[in-house]
């Protein structure tokens, strides 16, 4: 039996200019999130982008493939009233950052991970005055307190929309530094996905492609694209 799934309702899905920001309705009648508040965006283009995913939908409706209505979602009903629980948890990455927990072999494991992570480490460094320093093996060791307060303050000062985003590009790559990096568009966001998986590609390379995990993997690469575009959606004039 096939899962149930609200059927289409309207006819039209557009866009509408309010006080607040852009509305999508649909036939007229404005969209709500699923805590019931008005869906309006911060952006002309991220409303488009909502309107464009509802009249795309059939018969019924898949919320798999609106990920902008779900992040708009996720940011006007979860980050409004979780904004500083949500940075803070996201912050807490930078003291276990996947870049700063290295390999001690092989030789070439080694050189994969510093040519890939030496360099975003450089850049928060530069950008923000925060060195994150590596370490060999996997047993936690702190981070200077100083280095991580910058990048608490920055995460932090994101909004609502930008922290829906965040909060993806984060969680996905296991990388608070890979996150502002992608956030600030410091580099190409496919490159910062490369790097994000090194580990996981020399394991492919030693034993072979598993069909299962290789679909997991597209699957977060596609949400992590989704998490760029969304965020600039969001910041779209």
């Amino acid at each position: 039996m096939s899962e149930w799934a609200p059927k289409r309702f309207w006819t039209r899905a557009e866009v509408a200019e309010e006080p607040q920001g852009f509305a999508v309705r649909l036939d007229g009648r404005g969209v709500r999130t699923p805590a019931k508040a008005p869906l309006v965006l911060p952006s002309r283009a991220m409303a488009e982008a909502v309107a464009g995913e509802w009249q795309a939908q059939g018969e019924r409706i898949d919320p798999l493939t609106m990920p902008v209505t779900r992040g708009a979602n996720a940011a006007i009903d979860k980050l409004s009233v979780q904004h500083a629980e949500v940075a803070d948890m996201l912050a807490e990455y930078g003291d276990a950052d996947l870049l700063c927990y290295r390999a001690d072999a092989p030789a070439e494991l080694v050189a994969r991970q510093a040519a890939a992570w030496d360099p975003l480490l450089d850049w928060a460094a530069g950008r923000f005055g925060a060195r994150l320093e590596p370490r060999t093996g996997l047993m936690h060791a702190p981070q200077d307190a100083d280095a991580l307060a910058r990048l608490r303050a920055e995460v932090h000062a994101l909004d609502r929309f930008a922290l829906a985003a965040f909060h993806d590009l984060v969680s996905l790559s296991g990388s608070l530094v890979i996150g502002l990096a992608a956030e600030q568009g410091a580099f190409a966001t496919d490159d910062l996905w490369v790097r994000s998986r090194i580990d996981e590609t020399w394991q492919q390379e030693l034993w072979g492609e598993d069909e299962e995990a290789a679909m997991a993997a597209e699957h977060k690469r596609r949400a992590f694209l989704d998490a760029v575009r969304f965020l600039a959606l969001a910041r779209a004039s």
